[in-house]
């Protein structure tokens, strides 16, 4: 009579894991006790003044990406979590730098991110649900100011003049609602507000979520909140948060959420976590300074772009290096044998079954990311996030076909086998850098006519033949003229399933044309948002949301958290 063993969930792994006291870790990097601000045993934050730019030059920073990724995702930040812990079993000084989860996702589909078997990091609850409160700071930052421009419209002494069809700051919360998606306030009287169109977004897509990602310090976290864009006057004159004098009480009430988050893996290695913007509709990595803390504190540091390379890896190397100064050492594409199956045609019921013609078809959406990587200077390291289902054929013919294209491809085993089942990995890494072949370039110079990114993005990133625009994406564009932006970068926000618009296009798709169909302005972080398709800000729950397989029992034991 055969048994089978039940495989443990990651909730299991992370509860049952042995977790240092914050004190252990901190003393592996060096750092002062008394310079950690502490919440609770597990967590705590970093005063800025630990960032070190010499240091910083010195380190190698690594980042990881993805292919464009199936509804359940490949496992990037699990990779990142066990190419860390590979590193240090190698003997290297290495860190993860990772963003943190929104409630949106933990409770709708998606689940948590915070990795997964035995590459986490823990306190797992805790990162996945309020960790130390950076989100509700976002959120009440963002909804100060919103409360600011009704108040203002509603005053008769100290009015700015705001036409209230024209202000573009909504309201957000860290949920997934599509009922607050358009909304109308100021109902109720004269009382209660001028009635306006509006509505919410989710935090994670809230400009201050990317301010106090790209922000370097305190000044320039004010200075960008002062800067973000609220609308127009009567009279078409742009109107700005440092207008209301906003800039000041926002930034109070950042002051604690700017500090990056010291954790661990399961392993005890060390691990920051720092904000968490979407990467399908903002820039989808860590802040800029939680970067610059793991590299002045580690030798490497390995931290994660959201969604495919397509996305979050060129927002990452055409947005956050360029205005923080970072040189990535080596760049990790994320792929799994699933994955391939399905953008060789797979459905889902067929995921987890061998097919051969799934994988050769499957393979040029990888291939076209590895063309992709090449133009920013990388020759990358392809991470096989190995599966159960996976067979040597199909996992061979990757690494052949990655051969063709002078990448090397390693299976990763951090979900089962931790820090033990990514030394390979690591080392192909390390080799990586070693050999400097890497020499990291931006796409497109920052100068360019907003147009000319659009199309550079569109036809060297996506593989579209042209770009088109709708009529208010035309009137736009010469909004951003007069208001002085055309020297901004470009923040596509697009869908992550596919390299076109149209998310049934998987794999490699051709023949196809951009349409942007209107725009959407980030002053204060600095970026120009170019809406491709029906993109939402507000995502919402699924039919049967994640959330329904949660519990916690009297003794305050959580289950079906993920």
């Amino acid at each position: 009579m055969s048994t089978t063993t039940a495989v443990p969930s990651d909730l299991e792994i992370a509860t049952n894991a042995k977790i240092r006291h914050i004190n252990e870790i901190a003393d592996k990097l060096g750092i002062n006790r008394d310079d950690l601000e502490y919440y609770g045993k597990y967590k705590a934050k970093l005063p800025l003044n630990l960032i070190d730019e010499n240091k910083v030059q010195q380190s190698n920073l690594i980042l990881v990406s993805a292919v464009n990724p199936t509804p359940a995702g490949e496992g990037k930040t699990t990779v990142s979590i066990g190419l860390t812990d590979g590193l240090n079993k190698i003997g290297k000084k290495a860190m993860v730098v990772l963003r943190e989860p929104s409630l949106g996702p933990v409770f709708g589909m998606k689940g948590g991110a915070a990795g997964g078997g035995y590459s986490q990091v823990i306190p797992m609850v805790d990162i996945n649900l309020h960790f130390t409160g950076d989100f509700s700071a976002i959120e009440k930052a963002n909804n100060l100011l919103a409360a600011l421009i009704d108040n203002n419209l509603q005053n008769k002494t100290n009015n700015l003049g705001i036409d209230p069809r024209t202000v573009v700051w909504k309201r957000v919360m860290d949920m997934n609602d599509r009922a607050l998606r358009d909304i109308v306030i100021g109902l109720g009287g004269t009382a209660n507000g001028i009635p306006r169109e509006t509505g919410f977004n989710i935090t994670a897509a809230s400009e201050i979520m990317a301010i106090l990602c790209l922000s370097k310090d305190f000044a320039d976290l004010k200075k960008r909140l002062g800067s973000i864009f609220i609308g127009y006057t009567f009279d078409k004159r742009p109107v700005y948060a440092r207008e209301l004098k906003a800039e000041g009480s926002m930034a109070i009430l950042l002051k604690d959420a700017i500090k990056p988050n010291l954790v661990q893996t399961l392993e005890g290695n060390p691990a920051i976590i720092h904000c968490g913007p979407f990467a399908n509709i903002a820039q989808g990595t860590n802040s800029i300074v939680a970067t610059k803390m793991g590299m002045s504190l580690s030798d490497y540091v390995v931290t994660e772009a959201g969604f495919g390379a397509d996305l979050g890896a060129e927002k990452f190397l055409d947005i956050k290096c360029p205005v923080g100064g970072l040189k990535p050492k080596a760049m990790v594409v994320v792929a799994t044998i699933r994955a391939l199956r399905h953008h060789g045609g797979a459905k889902p019921d067929e995921y987890n079954k061998p097919n051969m013609d799934y994988i050769k078809k499957g393979f040029e959406n990888l291939e076209k990311h590895i063309e992709n990587c090449k133009k920013f200077g990388f020759t990358i390291v392809v991470a096989i996030n190995s599966r159960i289902g996976d067979t040597d054929e199909e996992v061979n013919y990757v690494k052949s076909k990655c051969a063709e294209h002078g990448v090397k491809a390693v299976e990763s085993y951090g979900w089962g086998k931790g820090g033990n089942g990514t030394q390979d990995l690591a080392r192909a890494v390390v080799e990586t850098i070693e050999s400097g072949v890497n020499n990291y370039k931006q796409l497109y110079d920052w100068s360019l006519p907003i147009e000319q990114k659009i199309k550079t993005i569109a036809t060297e990133i996506y593989g579209a033949d042209d770009v088109t625009y709708s009529p208010k994406a035309r009137t736009q564009l010469k909004e951003f003229e007069k208001l002085g932006m055309n020297g901004f970068p470009v923040c596509m926000a697009k869908t992550q399933k596919s390299f076109s618009e149209d998310e049934k296009k998987v794999g490699r798709p051709r023949g196809f044309k951009i349409n942007i169909r209107e725009f959407e302005v980030a002053a204060g972080a600095g970026f120009v948002v170019a809406i491709v398709g029906e993109m939402m800000r507000m995502p919402g729950l699924p039919v049967i949301p994640a959330s329904e397989g949660m519990d916690i029992d009297n003794e305050g034991n959580i289950t079906g958290l993920s």
